[in-house]
């Protein structure tokens, strides 16, 4: 009985051990998070569907406008250049 007891209780120490590896190692690089939020150059392609002042948020050809409004590819509300790259969104 007392093994019995042995084996479970090294079984449980096994399990807490994996647990706290598994979970507690967590070292996933995001890439770079600290860049300038004001920075608006297209990182690829040129077209206007990547440098407007509002933007297609799928880049469509011929799409991008200076003023507000829907892309007429693919009927998507532009957003605005600035607010589209400054939470990381890079190409």
């Amino acid at each position: 009985m007392k093994s019995l007891k042995s084996i479970g209780l090294l079984t449980l120490l096994f399990s807490l051990t994996l647990f706290i590896y598994a979970c507690g190692g967590n070292t996933t690089d995001h890439g770079d998070q600290n860049h300038d939020a004001t920075h608006t150059e297209a990182h690829h392609g040129e077209g206007k569907e990547y440098t407007s002042t509002y933007v297609c948020p799928m880049h469509c050809e011929s799409s991008g406008s200076e003023t507000e409004g829907s892309c007429p590819v693919c009927g998507m509300s532009y957003v605005a250049q600035a607010d589209h790259v400054k939470d990381g969104h890079k190409h």
